[in-house]
């Protein structure tokens, strides 16, 4: 099969298109012939050798996470799903590979495609939306009525987020530039502040919740906007100890992982504050909840672009322009 591989980490390195085995199916996987694949940070960061020390893939590598297709084959344990199936799943960890032809993906991660969304559409949902969920709903438990602040309001994780806080019934503060205004609004935020012109830490207050996806000096002063009580979860670091339990990584691992977040973490519980790191996890089971929201109508999907399956190495620099709104698709069929 086509598949865009990853031979050596290196920073905005492309990636190479090569003719490589079909994926060995296992007992408890489907084999899914790859019809879309959204593309995510996440993807450049494992290429750039970002997640070496948590994430040890061995080289080659097909890279891509997010997929929308067709079940082909089933693994004999396999019981949900059935050849001829419309699915999306977020690949599991160690056995991603979307940016191909076809990828085998655990029965236990996959879920049926959202009936009113297009292959590319759906493509575009699992890891944010996986993503939005695992923060606002299993660690934030947002209820109705609370104040949340999603930062970076018009990017792939935001949009989604935004929607589901509403959903929810939250109150929705966002970050974004000017030109963005009426996009984050459109999907449901209250509170839109530009990013380039105001300072968001003059502007909200008594926020029960933040999704933090920026930087060091961004996290510190969305501590400050947080009430007591209040937590933050963070998409874009530092690891903290918790997560590196939860991946059972060896103890020098541990070690450099409680050093990195000591700051943030110090910094949350001298202010009676909660910090979290989320690193998202697959879930077909929560894709599936994911799913009956957008065919109901109360999430829609943000894609900016839709690239060619030849042009995978094109989408990745473009997303990484950070000009993106929403999220950048590959288009296989």
């Amino acid at each position: 099969m086509k598949a865009f591989v990853l031979d050596r980490y290196g920073k905005k390195g492309a990636l190479r298109l090569a003719d490589v085995p079909a994926p060995e199916l296992r007992d408890d996987e489907v084999l899914v012939e790859v019809h879309a694949a959204g593309v995510n940070l996440l993807d450049a960061k494992i290429r750039d050798g970002e997640f070496k020390l948590i994430l040890p893939y061995h080289l080659p590598l097909v890279l891509g996470h997010d997929v929308a297709g067709v079940v082909v084959k089933v693994g004999p344990r396999v019981q949900r799903f059935k050849a001829g199936d419309e699915v999306y799943a977020r690949a599991d960890d160690f056995r991603i590979g979307t940016f191909a032809e076809y990828v085998a993906v655990a029965e236990a991660s996959v879920a049926i495609k959202p009936a009113t969304l297009s292959m590319e559409e759906a493509a575009s949902m699992p890891l944010v939306g996986l993503t939005a969920w695992q923060a606002l709903v299993e660690r934030a438990n947002l209820k109705a009525g609370q104040k949340v602040f999603i930062q970076a309001g018009s990017g792939g994780v935001g949009t989604f987020a935004i929607q589901l806080a509403r959903q929810l019934g939250a109150t929705v503060a966002t970050t974004t530039s000017a030109a963005n205004t009426a996009l984050v609004k459109g999907l449901g935020a209250d509170t839109v502040i530009d990013y380039r012109q105001d300072d968001f830490e003059k502007v909200l207050q008594g926020v029960d919740v933040v999704l933090h996806s920026q930087d060091a000096a961004a996290l510190h002063k969305s501590l400050r906007v947080l009430r007591r009580g209040g937590t933050l979860i963070s998409i874009s670091g530092p690891p903290d100890p918790a997560f590196a339990s939860g991946i059972k990584a060896p103890w020098f691992v541990k070690l450099v992982v409680r050093l990195l977040s000591a700051k943030a973490r110090n910094s949350a519980r001298r202010l009676g504050l909660r910090y979290s790191f989320l690193f998202m996890r697959a879930s077909g089971a929560q894709l599936r909840e994911i799913a009956s929201l957008i065919d109901a109508g109360a999430i829609r999907p943000v894609i900016d672009r839709v690239f060619a399956f030849d042009a995978t190495n094109d989408a990745l620099a473009y997303l990484e322009t950070g000009r993106a709104k929403g999220k950048v698709v590959i288009k296989m069929k």
